[in-house]
């Protein structure tokens, strides 16, 4: 059997917090989630809902919601939260982006997420892989918005140019955790390099909307939380999601500990007053919940801001 986080064998064993009541999910067997899962699993398409083993997995999956895993299931970082498969990556598939076109079309999607396992292995860190998977998903489904949830192309020059100028509705890339905690918890980015990452998006194409979220649990002080809404605001990023760290195993970075809903709830309020767009923040709130009715939702609200510009 081959072990899927190879880099953390000779970890220290973390104890696992037993959940809390808010954090239940409930298991969902319709008709849709079999239909979904049958659809994936004939094309041999990977998501993330399964490889980070996302507790809303039975709820987006009943709603035909699916967020897409592009260029492998194996990634070549290490974050210590994360339960994507570690190691040396496989080939591209050169059929991937219209097998993925197609699984949209099947599912009849109007929003559609894609991310991708980092691939450092790749002169543009597969930059022109997520270009080639949103132009065909344009070409068959003319009517679906599409999100990207990217890595930050560390050490790749302006590759991440190919993918903005591919023209997706929403670029997201995830801060994930404060800069404290980067060198524990996300040892091979680099906090700063994300944040231009967002800057430079926004630079190239002012009219798409940017996303990015962070963790909490992992340890971090409320201060630096709202440091980092600060520094995504100068990079002019539109909506924001927080969400609780969720330890997949004993051998992952320790939970720190569970954070209370009312938390949630007032990082919301002062992340909204401070001028996001809009704001996700939940203990079950992860970068692709409910993305398609945030969309629509924050571009109505940017709809309304032209308009109280125009009337001033």
């Amino acid at each position: 059997m081959k072990i899927r986080h190879p880099e953390k064998i000779n970890k220290p064993i973390n104890p696992i917090k037993k959940k809390p009541s808010w954090i239940r999910t409930k298991i969902l067997d319709s008709q849709n989630y079999f239909q979904t899962k049958l659809i994936l699993n004939k094309k041999k398409l990977h998501t993330v809902c399964q490889e980070a083993n996302c507790p809303n997995i039975s709820e987006c999956w009943s709603k035909k919601h699916a967020t897409f895993l592009i260029m492998g299931d194996i990634c070549t970082r290490a974050c210590a939260f994360c339960n994507v498969k570690t190691g040396k990556p496989s080939i591209l598939d050169p059929m991937e982006p219209s097998k993925i076109a197609q699984a949209i079309k099947e599912l009849n999607l109007k929003h559609v997420v894609i991310t991708s396992v980092d691939r450092d292995d790749l002169d543009d860190g597969g930059a022109n892989h997520f270009s080639k998977v949103i132009k065909e998903i344009r070409k068959l489904n003319k009517n679906t918005t599409i999100e990207v949830l990217t890595p930050d192309f560390l050490r790749k020059g302006e590759s991440y140019k190919k993918v903005v100028l591919a023209n997706p509705d929403v670029f997201n890339h995830n801060i994930e955790t404060v800069p404290s905690l980067y060198r524990a918890v996300r040892p091979g980015s680099r906090y700063f390099a994300s944040v231009d990452l967002l800057k430079s998006v926004k630079k190239i194409n002012k009219t798409i909307f940017t996303k990015s979220g962070i963790m909490l649990g992992l340890g971090e002080r409320k201060e630096e939380v709202l440091q980092v809404m600060d520094d995504l605001l100068t990079a002019k990023v539109d909506f924001l999601t927080i969400g609780q760290y969720l330890q997949p195993s004993t051998k992952h970075y320790p939970l720190n500990r569970y954070v209370h809903p009312d938390e949630f709830q007032e990082f919301k309020e002062i992340a909204m007053s401070k001028g996001f767009l809009i704001v996700s923040s939940s203990p079950l709130t992860r970068s692709s919940y409910h993305a398609d009715e945030d969309f629509f939702k924050m571009k109505r609200l940017r709809e309304e801001q032209y308009k109280c510009q125009q009337l001033q």
